[in-house]
């Protein structure tokens, strides 16, 4: 393996900002720590997430990430794991 370019440095710090945003609005959401939580932690299964938490969720990241969701092109299976809400916060977001 190479060392990594800087735009994928930047892509790497970007995502894992988004990462720990993602995590501490879940915290807040839930209102309890969450220590254990990772990419493969699932949003439902793991930490019984229901729609009306993921409305939440959703306005927490908007704040503290300082963008919009488009709410038209969030499936599903983009809530299926901290990971996936993640990737598609890193791809499908726009700066306000």
């Amino acid at each position: 393996m190479g060392t990594p370019t800087n735009t994928e440095s930047q892509e790497a710090l970007g995502r894992e900002r988004v990462v720990g945003a993602v995590v501490e609005a879940l915290s807040s959401v839930l209102g309890r720590p969450l220590p254990d939580v990772t990419d493969a932690t699932r949003l439902f299964d793991d930490l019984d997430l229901d729609s009306t938490s993921v409305l939440g969720l959703l306005m927490a990241l908007e704040d503290s990430l300082d963008m919009e969701v488009d709410p038209e092109s969030l499936e599903q299976h983009h809530l299926e794991s901290v990971g996936s809400l993640t990737d598609f916060v890193v791809e499908h977001s726009t700066r306000n």
